[in-house]
């Protein structure tokens, strides 16, 4: 599936994320969704000032990232941008195993993956903001989305909740 990748950061992102890898100890690997991944791999031009962020590895690596990047930090108050990890989210089952690299080679410590479309649509969905119902609407098109295979993830979730039930 084709994505518009943009193969470098753009500003404010370009310097902010450069600024957070050569800060970090060790190499930080976070999955990445919200509207920070539709706009840089399928080109929404809404703007967004924080990069959602789900599962981080190693998770030891947690404070260290919100203390450089969080919303509180030094760096988010100079560059107007920051980090942000959601708590709660509804992922589909297995959603790891179709993450995307962003920037692959633009980073020593830092690794940025994106959610996959149908994944990053579902997540929107179980929100339900206006603003995340507009981002799947455009998702929809410029992706765009397949119905059936957000049906049978959606559905492969709720046979996975139950089970846990």
């Amino acid at each position: 599936m084709p994505f518009a990748t943009s193969p470098e950061p753009r500003p404010p992102w370009d310097e902010f994320l450069s600024n957070v890898d050569q800060q970090l100890p060790g190499p930080v690997e976070l999955h990445c969704l919200g509207g920070f991944v539709a706009a840089t791999l399928h080109g929404l031009s809404r703007p967004t000032n924080d990069v959602d962020y789900v599962e981080i590895v190693p998770q030891h690596a947690l404070q260290v990232v919100e203390q450089l990047a969080g919303r509180e930090s030094v760096l988010a108050r100079r560059s107007g941008v920051y980090f942000q990890h959601v708590t709660v989210a509804s992922l589909p089952e297995s959603y790891d195993g179709r993450l995307t690299a962003l920037f692959p080679a633009r980073f020593r410590n830092l690794r940025l993956f994106a959610l996959d479309p149908h994944d990053l649509a579902l997540s929107k969905l179980s929100r339900n903001s206006p603003v995340d119902r507009e981002d799947v609407a455009y998702l929809a098109n410029a992706v765009p989305l397949d119905s059936g295979l957000l049906q049978d993830r959606e559905a492969a979730g709720s046979r996975a909740a139950a089970r846990w039930a």
